[in-house]
């Protein structure tokens, strides 16, 4: 996502600087143009250093770890990342005089939905530590913004998918459903596992909200561009449409017209039956209007990214 939003930035002429640590992204995806600093948000000197090179506007918040299973049996480096470092860099924003951040939050604030589609209001319960150490954050934020007049926007993503030419999903271990099931199709994994088939949903499997990433980009460059508040403003990205795991397995098939085997699995720790959000906030007050979120399209350029020329297949040790 942080790559997807750069490019835009750059394409739409901001200058753009990008601190990574590179522990799970790698260097070819900071974009041509961009200023890169390989450092850790964590890092309080090295990050006060990097904001007093220049006159920022802005800063967009994307690190964090974000793997459900792994964040149930070790919050401990969850909350670390996500809180603690995280505490760090907006500490570093402040005494920089920065007044705009915009943070990308998770639909996992909420846990198991008790309205659907939902809203902004509903109530905040998270099933794993990913979900708590989102929220945490944005309970900082929004006492960091009442007492230091920051104008904050916290963006709960539902799921991310699809790709521009120039910027795919690359994970290694791959986590995610396009690209394991790209990687079915094409014979690098025997079967696809679809985890739990006993939810209270028509077939059974998980219901997901999916929304291309050039969309997301779009909210973050409306909140760069909104009025100065010094206010917390928390907005939902999502369709307000869900698909089961099935569903999609069946719109990869359409698609690539390969067959994608699957298999049955027990359900995961900290994984929702439903997610799918009410974007009627970010349409309203910021003006989104998603344009490439139909599902099918997601696929299909995330498909046109797994078949490029120079194949987004890369060494885990590659940086």
């Amino acid at each position: 996502m942080g790559s997807v939003c750069a490019e835009e930035l750059l394409r739409q002429g901001h200058e753009v600087s990008v601190v990574d640590n590179l522990s799970t992204g790698h260097r070819h995806a900071v974009p041509e143009g961009a200023e890169f600093h390989a450092m850790d948000i964590g890092d309080a000197a090295g990050m006060s250093h990097v904001l007093a090179t220049k006159a920022f506007d802005a800063v967009f918040h994307f690190a964090a770890k974000a793997l459900i299973p792994e964040s149930v049996t070790n919050p401990s480096v969850f909350y670390h990342v996500n809180f603690v470092a995280a505490k760090t860099m907006i500490d570093a924003i402040r005494d920089a005089g920065i007044k705009r951040v915009v943070f990308s939050s998770s639909a996992a604030v909420y846990g198991n939905p008790v309205e659907i589609p939902i809203p902004e209001e509903h109530p905040k319960a998270p099933v794993n530590s990913y979900g708590e150490t989102k929220l945490a954050y944005e309970r900082l934020l929004d006492w960091y913004s009442r007492a230091y007049g920051i104008d904050i926007c916290a963006f709960r993503y539902f799921n991310a998918s699809g790709a521009t030419e120039a910027h795919g999903e690359e994970h290694v271990p791959e986590t995610h459903i396009l690209p394991l099931l790209f990687e079915v199709a094409t014979g690098e994994r025997e079967f696809f596992t679809i985890y739990g088939c006993d939810y209270p949903t028509p077939d059974g499997s998980c219901l997901r909200d999916f929304v291309h990433v050039l969309d997301i980009a779009q909210a973050h460059i409306l909140a760069l561009h909104k009025e100065y508040t010094p206010t917390f403003s928390a907005y939902n990205i999502g369709m307000g449409k869900s698909y089961s795991v099935k569903e999609v397995v069946a719109h990869v098939e359409r698609v690539t017209r390969l067959k994608i085997p699957t298999r049955e699995g027990a359900n995961r720790a900290g994984d929702p039956a439903v997610l799918c959000a009410s974007p009627k906030r970010l349409m309203e007050e910021l003006g989104w209007n998603p344009q490439v979120s139909d599902l099918d399209h997601i696929i299909e350029t995330a498909w046109a990214w797994e078949n490029r020329p120079a194949r987004g297949r890369w060494a885990a040790s590659e940086k």
